[in-house]
């Protein structure tokens, strides 16, 4: 029997999804809703169309796909899980640590249903092999990593959610840099300290265009992070640092392309420790968006744990972003910020 399937929120990350779980067999999307319908409705056949999530919660589902803006995204996922839903959510899941405590507080008592998060960068070609090579050892451990994730704008209309705190609870670190941060966390493990700067001087908005992050793990690891929004161009590009040579991702196969070829260098040492080989490997194709959905409804159907993107995970990902915000004591003290994660 298929797996009866509803997205709240059907913009371009809603439209994306539903291409895939098409591709997915026995998964059939139901119904959708978005408060646009109610003046641009699409023509999507075989498809209930609602101009709100309450209605759509009506049907009859297995799986709530939450596509919302931040300040609704949690309230959607808590009332997904409330009525008995498996739910995926896109990053990030909240605006705040706030927000994170109320979803947890809800999902921890209905273990039997399935919540993950949308870190699509994990299911990359590049992150994977990355990942493959790290474990493998050869190289050695992880010693330092550099992190750049930026474009040239926040957005590209003043009038989009994104520059207003009230309904995204951060800036570029929250809405994109929150990805780099993901995968600082995958290749480090976590981070023990952290010292930032924070600033929104180039845009003039009420959320960050800009932050610096230097984080150290407690074995000593260190990391260096710059999120930005005022980029010439898009760029992603990690670097990671082992022991025996190292291996630099650069460029991220996107729905835009604008962000360049996706590749992943891997350089090793020679045994004298000067000079030594490199080779660098490209990918042209995304399996991103396909592989995250069959990971998540693999995991509902064998009731087997979250993988990639779980509360936990979710949790501490974000935990981060708040520290990184709140190192920086003007940023805090500006926007009262706190880091601390509420009881639950």
């Amino acid at each position: 029997m298929a797996c009866k399937v509803g997205i709240a929120g059907y913009g371009v990350v809603g439209k994306r999804r539903h291409d895939f779980i098409d591709q997915v067999p026995d998964l059939q999307v139901v119904g959708v809703c978005d408060r646009r319908f109610e003046t641009e409705p699409p023509d999507v056949p075989g498809v209930e169309m609602f101009t709100s999530y309450q209605d759509l919660l009506q049907m009859d589902l297995d799986i709530l796909l939450v596509c919302l803006t931040n300040d609704v995204a949690p309230d959607v996922t808590i009332a997904g899980l409330e009525k008995g839903l498996h739910v995926m959510c896109e990053k990030p899941p909240g605006r705040d640590l706030h927000d994170m405590a109320r979803i947890a507080a809800v999902a921890k008592a209905r273990p039997g249903q399935k919540l993950k998060y949308g870190f699509n960068h994990r299911y990359h070609h590049s992150v994977r092999l990355a990942l493959q090579l790290v474990a493998d050892g050869e190289l050695g451990s992880v010693v330092n990593l550099r992190g750049v994730y930026g474009k040239s704008a926040i957005v590209n209309f003043e009038s989009d959610w994104r520059t207003k705190r009230s309904i995204a609870g951060g800036g570029i670190l929250l809405d994109q840099g929150i990805h780099m941060v993901d995968l600082l966390r995958l290749f480090a493990g976590d981070f023990k300290e952290v010292k930032s700067f924070v600033s929104n001087d180039f845009w003039r908005h009420d959320v960050e265009d800009n932050a610096y992050a230097l984080l150290r793990t407690e074995g000593g690891v260190v990391a260096i992070l710059h999120s930005s929004a005022t980029q010439w161009q898009h760029r992603f590009h990690l670097e990671i640092a082992l022991e025996k040579g190292a291996l630099v991702l650069s460029g991220i196969l996107s729905g835009s392309k604008s962000y360049g070829k996706e590749s992943l260098t891997i350089s090793r040492k020679n045994v004298s420790g000067s000079g030594g080989e490199e080779n660098t490997i490209y990918f042209e194709e995304d399996p991103s968006w396909l592989d995250e959905i069959i990971e998540f409804v693999h995991a509902v159907r064998e009731d087997k744990p979250i993988s990639n993107g779980s509360l936990e995970e979710a949790t501490r990902t974000m935990q981060l972003v708040y520290r990184i915000y709140c190192a920086d004591e003007s940023w805090r003290d500006q926007w009262n910020l706190s880091d601390s994660y509420p009881p639950i």
